[in-house]
C-alpha cells in the first residue's frame, strides 16, 4: 500500500492529458526541465558569480580644499 503501481501512473496520467491537453505537454515537460536544471543550479552555486573587488578614489569633498 505505500507505493505506486503502474495502474495508478497510467491514473495520474491520463488525468494530466485530460486537464493540459497533448499539445501542451511537451511544453510543459520541457519547462519542468528547465525548473529543474536551474534549481540545481542554484543549489550547487554554480550560478553564482565572483564579487570583482575595485579600487575606488577618496573624491570627498574634505579632500578638495
Amino acid at each position: 500500500m505505500g507505493s505506486m503501481s503502474i495502474v495508478h501512473w497510467l491514473i495520474v496520467l491520463f488525468v494530466v492529458v485530460l486537464l493540459f491537453g497533448p499539445r501542451r505537454l511537451p511544453d510543459l515537460a520541457r519547462g519542468m526541465g528547465e525548473a529543474i536544471r536551474e534549481f540545481k543550479k542554484a543549489i550547487n552555486g554554480t550560478d553564482q558569480q565572483k564579487p570583482q573587488i575595485t579600487e575606488t578614489k577618496n573624491t570627498s569633498t574634505s579632500d578638495r580644499v
